[in-house]
């Protein structure tokens, strides 16, 4: 898995994207914590559920139906202006989590189609080093490792994709004021 920083990367740069107007703060609060907590499946290990079961880590709660019925949940209850906007960003900032974790090169990979297919996927390429759970492992020469793997196939894009959309909006918009034409 990525570290949990770099997991809340994806709601980061989509919020900066669609900007306060268009998603309220508690909707990005939720999408952060969202693209996270996949990751507490971890917890099971404490109750004997094994790694390779369907509720164990990278399992049921890194799926995609997972990622929809939360963010279903989320939004019937946090109650949006722009529903179906927030409850699509909701979706992708916790289906990001499993779909970043397929990138890594270690675990199991992830149950993406569960409950439909129990199988654990990884994605054609998997440059991303797997994050050693907890914190004592994390800092560590390994740990530097996989934050080195994380700013150049997550940090990186996702920054350059930032500024490359947010230039272009403010070149549409200088563009559209100069020709007379409204926004």
């Amino acid at each position: 898995m990525p570290t949990i920083m770099t997991h809340a990367a994806v709601p980061i740069a989509g919020a900066l994207l669609l900007g306060r107007s268009r998603l309220s703060a508690p909707v990005i609060a939720t999408g952060i914590v969202f693209a996270m907590l996949p990751d507490a499946d971890v917890i099971g290990f404490g109750f004997g559920i094994e790694y390779a079961d369907n509720w164990g880590h990278r399992g049921a709660t890194h799926s995609l139906a997972f990622a929809a019925a939360a963010a279903l949940l989320a939004v019937a209850l946090i109650r949006p202006k722009r529903f179906f906007l927030a409850g699509f960003f909701l979706f992708i900032a916790m289906a990001s989590h499993g779909l970043l974790d397929t990138l890594t090169n270690g675990g199991l990979g992830a149950a993406l189609f569960w409950p439909w297919d129990e199988t654990r996927h990884f994605a054609p390429m998997t440059p991303i080093a797997v994050s050693p759970i907890g914190i004592s492992d994390f800092i560590s020469t390994r740990g530097m490792k996989v934050l080195q793997s994380e700013v150049i196939w997550i940090w990186i894009p996702l920054v350059f994709l930032v500024i490359m959309v947010l230039g272009l909006k403010q070149w549409r918009a200088r563009w559209l004021r100069q020709n007379g034409t409204e926004q």
